[in-house]
């Protein structure tokens, strides 16, 4: 069998275990375990409603979304129904600072409120690459976090590696938090603190509760050839940050998120790969 069947074996067998699982109704994980639809965002364009499916047979408890909703775009309704029926929640959504300013405050609110969708999250902003334009960043979230809180909602913020820039406790990710309200998401995009440099573990520990959802993300620190961006296959302490979300991180969500896929695998192929590996960390007594 040649490295693409063998491949798909294993896809096939990981869709078939999940299903499996969700007949049974298996218990759920704490945290919750979620994708980031970006991980998927050729095949999800190709086929929504079979590419949703199949995350739900891998075991993801919910989806977070990233801008796609397939045929579903004007029907919130609709998709909240076809999300149940596959027994998926949202576990967010990333967007721009614009989809919640003017009018389209209300329009986007409304829409993932339908969904059940409580956490919506600013995915990126060119502020974010200095400490004093993050300053001033903060206080628009701050207003949002207080805006959104009257519709049962909250503020987040995810970063890249440009926020981790700086010393430890001066970055524009340190500004961030210290200039928001600790309900604020701070959504800590592990695997571009680990390509800046930085220690995962010791930033959810910084601020205990404020890593309400997080992403789990396979990534090299920059430079680096050691290990595969697949969550187990890498060089991240994956059972210490897994206890310290648990401990302190006040985490709901733990979100995969996959933007590489190593020796030419597909995207849902190599999100399979980095949910199993989360899955034995999940299991491990150690990630307690």
């Amino acid at each position: 069998m040649n490295n693409n069947l063998k491949r798909l074996a294993l896809l096939a067998a990981a869709l078939g275990a999940g299903a499996a699982s969700l007949q049974a109704h298996a218990a759920p994980t704490d945290p919750r375990v979620g994708l980031q639809l970006w991980s998927v965002k050729d095949e999800i364009k190709q086929d929504f409603e079979g590419t949703m499916t199949k995350i739900g047979q891998l075991g993801f408890q919910g989806v977070e979304f990233a801008g796609e909703f397939g045929p579903y775009k004007d029907n919130p309704a609709g998709l909240k129904a076809f999300m149940d029926k596959h027994h998926l929640q949202c576990a967010g959504a990333h967007m721009h600072f614009d989809q919640l300013e003017g009018a389209s405050f209300e329009t986007t609110t409304a829409f993932y409120k339908t969904l059940g969708c409580s956490n919506l999250v600013i995915s990126m902003d060119k502020r974010g690459a200095s400490t004093e334009q993050s300053a001033q960043m903060s206080k628009e979230l701050t207003e949002l976090s207080t805006r959104l809180a009257a519709k049962g909602m909250r503020i987040g913020y995810h970063n890249h590696a440009q926020e981790m820039a700086g010393p430890v406790g001066k970055t524009p990710w340190d500004v961030i938090a210290h200039g928001t309200p600790s309900v604020a998401i701070m959504q800590q995009d592990v695997g571009w603190t680990t390509y800046a440099g930085k220690d995962p573990v010791a930033y959810t520990r910084t601020y205990p509760g404020r890593t309400r959802t997080t992403h789990f993300k396979a990534k090299l620190v920059q430079g680096s050839t050691d290990g595969a961006p697949i969550i187990g296959q890498d060089k991240t302490d994956w059972v210490a940050l897994t206890r310290a979300v648990r401990q302190v991180g006040g985490t709901d969500w733990i979100i995969i998120e996959q933007e590489e896929y190593p020796n030419g695998m597909g995207q849902l192929e190599t999100v399979a790969a980095s949910m199993k590996g989360l899955q034995a960390v999940l299991a491990n007594p150690a990630a307690r």
